[in-house]
């Protein structure tokens, strides 16, 4: 395994194991304090009555069954029946407080997580799996809510139930207590064979896991694209590769549960067994008076002794619990405490914007100095469109992003309305543009729901306008249910046209200073792009706009157009213009437009 590979799986199980999770964690069952020192007493409640069942035995037996008198068996019968309800009442209400405890402290984990991720630049979705960052999501807080409903209190339980059995045990007999208690270190050497082997196994299940997580959802996301080429077969080879790998990690598992379950069981049967030759040696037949033990106190010995064992094999086992949710925990906070890079400023502008945008010699890379844009400068005036051309590659989405602050500059300042948009409120700033991408996404709900996007400032009375300026009744009015049409799964349901009349609905609908079109109208017809562009002057009229184009038959009417090449502007003005000076541009135009005719210059008319 290569270096990379096995940094990228410390990185995913969470490396060491850090008890400054638990503390952590502790900050977020904080507001639960109520619930939780509930359960608490409850446990101090129920370990009283679970102790107290064997003495019901002892007194039935030495009170009343071996004197045959049962005047008072009935009595003890109901108050022991008695005590049995009250175990189950309250397990039960203990249960529902950890449980809804849990669940709440499982729900702020994930709206954490998922605010953490909604905050990070674009380029953290570049280079992290979508797989980790849902196992984070799911699997991970599963495992912290395992670590309040059964381990920690569990294990109080366990602890108190055990030290509460050994005080009793030593009151009935303390020759028997410390000839059962010979079985602990044995129960103690498998317990820590189990756990080492097991914490390997747990780390390697969860590394498997996040690896299938992420072939699967790239597999299903493109789906098309392995139909398409034939891929099915090698996928399922892979799938099947990747299933199996953690299939037999978790059989691993499985074999060590399965011999840890029954030795534990072996030896506290043996244990047991010493008591009952021991106990049944002392219960007369020649022990000296004060060596002769009840029969009584003898069933309720074994009694306890078979308690015993359970709580020691529940503690050593929910430690391995415990390891799980550590290693979970520390994935949770190694999450949470990534750095923003785009943090907010100290001082916020907000508000609606005019919609002057200028960029000062702006340089930005990805990647250390592998520089996507090099010295860019240029200013778009409100009222004013400015179309972005360029070879694939060239920028042009970049300077979009940088506008939005999807990333920032690395040199230079990018202005908007005359402020650094580092110095925005990121929130109001992307409320000031409206971003139209050639690819749209729709968002599961109705179709309607998709225009306004759950906007208070969307107008019912704006989204019926919007409908009527692009004729959108036309496109969606003869679906059986109408705006109302449930949007599912990816919208395979929908034309790629389709989903992007509801985009740029949605744009107009916004009403943004600042309109941003990647090239808005590239899969619809020419019939319903006449009617959009006519939508689109409408919008563009008295603001900014920016256009990013590929087709260069629609930026004809930008009031000026910007040529970019590898990251730098090659030249700037109106079509006209550039195509009369016969530069970059009008090299561009006879590349991608062939079959139109060849434009005439004013040189070439003479004029």
């Amino acid at each position: 395994m290569s270096k990379a590979s096995r940094e990228d799986e410390e990185a995913a199980t969470g490396g060491a194991y850090d008890w400054r999770a638990v503390r952590r964690l502790a900050a977020y069952h904080k507001p639960y304090a109520r619930p939780l020192a509930a359960a608490a007493g409850l446990t101090l409640v129920l370990t009283a009555l679970r102790i107290a069942q064997p003495k019901f035995t002892q007194y039935a037996v030495d009170w009343y069954i071996l004197p045959r008198d049962a005047s008072g068996l009935r009595w003890l019968a109901l108050a022991y029946a008695g005590v049995l309800l009250l175990t189950f009442a309250f397990t039960y209400l203990q249960t529902r407080l950890l449980e809804a405890t849990a669940l709440r402290v499982t729900c702020d984990l994930r709206v954490r997580l998922f605010e953490k991720f909604q905050r990070q630049e674009l380029a953290y979705y570049d280079r992290t799996p979508l797989g980790r960052m849902l196992t984070r999501l799911t699997a991970d807080t599963a495992s912290v809510r395992q670590l309040c409903t059964s381990v920690v209190t569990g294990a109080l339980s366990d602890i108190l139930l055990l030290v509460a059995i050994i005080a009793l045990m030593l009151s009935l007999d303390w020759r028997l207590t410390l000839l059962t208690l010979i079985t602990v270190p044995p129960l103690f050497a498998v317990a820590g064979w189990f756990r080492r082997h097991v914490r390997r196994s747990y780390d390697e299940a969860r590394v498997r896991f996040t690896r299938l997580y992420s072939f699967l959802h790239e597999c299903v996301a493109g789906a098309p694209t392995v139909q398409l080429f034939g891929r099915e077969a090698e996928s399922l080879e892979k799938l099947d590769g990747l299933n199996r790998d953690l299939m037999r990690t978790n059989a691993r598992i499985s074999i060590y549960q399965a011999v840890f379950t029954p030795v534990t069981d072996l030896i506290g049967a043996l244990g047991v067994a010493f008591v009952v030759w021991y106990g049944g040696l002392r219960l007369g037949h020649g022990a000296p008076v004060r060596d002769v033990l009840s029969l009584g106190a003898l069933i309720a010995f074994v009694q306890y002794a078979q308690q015993l064992f359970y709580p020691v094999r529940d503690v050593l086992y929910r430690f391995n619990s415990l390891q799980s949710a550590l290693v979970a925990s520390h994935r949770i906070f190694s999450t949470l405490d990534l750095p923003v890079a785009l943090a907010p400023p100290a001082r916020r502008r907000a508000g609606r914007a005019a919609g002057r945008v200028e960029f000062r010699d702006v340089w930005f890379a990805y990647r250390g100095e592998e520089w996507v844009i090099k010295g860019i400068s240029f200013v778009v005036e409100p009222g004013e469109t400015v179309a972005l051309v360029g070879h694939t590659g060239s920028g042009k989405t970049t300077i979009a992003n940088l506008l939005m602050r999807f990333h920032d500059a690395q040199r230079g300042h990018v202005l908007f309305d005359g402020t650094d948009v580092r110095d925005w409120d990121a929130r109001e700033l992307r409320r000031n543009t409206a971003l139209v991408l050639q690819d749209p996404v729709l968002f599961s709900g109705t179709l309607g729901g998709n225009i306004n996007l759950g906007r208070d400032d969307v107008t019912p009375e704006r989204v019926e306008w919007v409908k009527r300026e692009l004729r959108l009744d036309d496109f969606f009015g003869r679906l059986p249910a109408g705006y109302e049409t449930e949007v599912r799964g990816r919208a395979a349901d929908f034309s790629p046209g389709q989903k992007q009349l509801i985009a740029i609905a949605r744009a107009i609908a916004l009403d943004p200073p600042l309109p941003i079109l990647d090239e808005a109208t590239s899969v619809i017809d020419a019939e319903t792009e006449r009617v959009i562009q006519r939508a689109l002057g409408r919008l563009m009229h008295g603001r900014a706009s920016l256009v990013i184009a590929h087709r260069l038959s629609t930026v004809r009417r930008a009031d000026r157009i910007i040529v970019l090449d590898h990251g730098e502007i090659r030249e700037q003005g109106t079509h006209r213009a550039l195509l009369d000076a016969k530069g970059f541009y009008w090299q561009l135009y006879r590349l991608t437009l062939p079959s139109e005719p060849r434009p005439r210059s004013a040189a070439d008319s003479g004029g």
